[in-house]
C-alpha cells in the first residue's frame, strides 16, 4: 500500500500538487486522471475533491504555483543583471531558459496545458508579475529614447517573452528533430540582440 502522504504529512493539498506536476512531466496536461493524482499522493480519488472540483483546477494550482516560482526567478535574474539595463533584460531571457529546464511539470502546467491565466484572481496576479519583470527591464532599456520616438515597453518585452518562449519550445526542450548548431542560451541572446538594435535601442556593432 502506498504511503498517505498526505495525511501523515497534514498537507494532502500540496501531496496532489506534487503528484500532479510528476504526472503533468510524464504523460502531459491531458494524459492522466484525478485518480492517478490521488494514487501519486497516497489517497482515495474520493478525497482529491476535498480540495480541487477537478483535473483543470488541479493543474490550475500546479500552474499558479509555477508563476510563483517563474515570478521569482525573473525578479532576481533582473535584480543581479544590473547594473546594465540590457544585462538586466538579457538575463530574463536566459532565465526563462533555466527555469523551463529546472521546472518542467510547472513549465507545462503554465504554458502547455490551456488553462487560462484568469481561472481566477491568484493565477493571473501572479502571472501578470512575472510579465512585470519582463515590461521592467524593458522600460529600462529604452528610457534614453525620446518619448515620441520610444517603442512601447509591454510591445517589445511581449516580442522578448516570445522569442524566448520559442528558444525554448523548438531547441531547449527536446523538441523531435530539431537541433540548433548553437547553444539555446547563446541563441537567444544573439536574437535579443539583432532585435533590439532593430529599433534602435542599443548601438549597431
Amino acid at each position: 500500500m502506498p504511503k498517505k502522504r498526505g495525511y501523515h504529512h497534514g498537507n494532502l493539498r500540496q501531496a496532489l500538487v506534487d503528484g500532479a506536476l510528476q504526472l503533468i512531466e510524464a504523460k502531459g496536461p491531458t494524459g492522466f486522471t484525478l485518480s492517478e493524482a490521488a494514487k501519486e499522493a497516497g489517497v482515495t480519488p474520493a478525497a482529491v475533491y476535498r480540495h480541487f472540483e477537478g483535473r483543470e483546477d488541479l493543474i490550475a494550482e500546479a500552474a499558479r504555483q509555477g508563476y510563483e516560482i517563474f515570478a521569482d526567478v525573473m525578479q532576481y535574474a533582473y535584480d543581479t543583471g544590473q547594473p546594465s539595463a540590457l544585462a538586466a533584460l538579457e538575463a530574463t531571457g536566459r532565465a526563462y531558459l533555466a527555469f523551463a529546464r529546472k521546472y518542467p511539470g510547472h513549465y507545462i502546467a503554465m504554458f502547455e496545458s490551456g488553462i487560462s491565466i484568469n481561472r481566477s484572481p491568484d493565477l493571473a496576479a501572479v502571472a501578470n508579475r512575472a510579465s512585470g519583470v519582463f515590461e521592467q527591464a524593458a522600460a529600462d532599456l529604452s528610457r534614453h529614447i525620446p518619448p515620441g520616438k520610444r517603442p512601447p515597453a509591454s510591445m517589445f518585452s511581449a516580442h522578448i517573452w516570445a522569442m524566448s518562449h520559442g528558444v525554448v519550445e523548438l531547441f531547449a526542450r527536446n523538441s523531435p528533430g530539431r537541433h540548433s548548431p548553437f547553444p539555446p542560451e547563446d541563441l537567444l541572446e544573439s536574437g535579443i540582440g539583432v532585435y533590439l538594435r532593430g529599433l534602435g535601442l542599443i548601438e549597431q556593432d
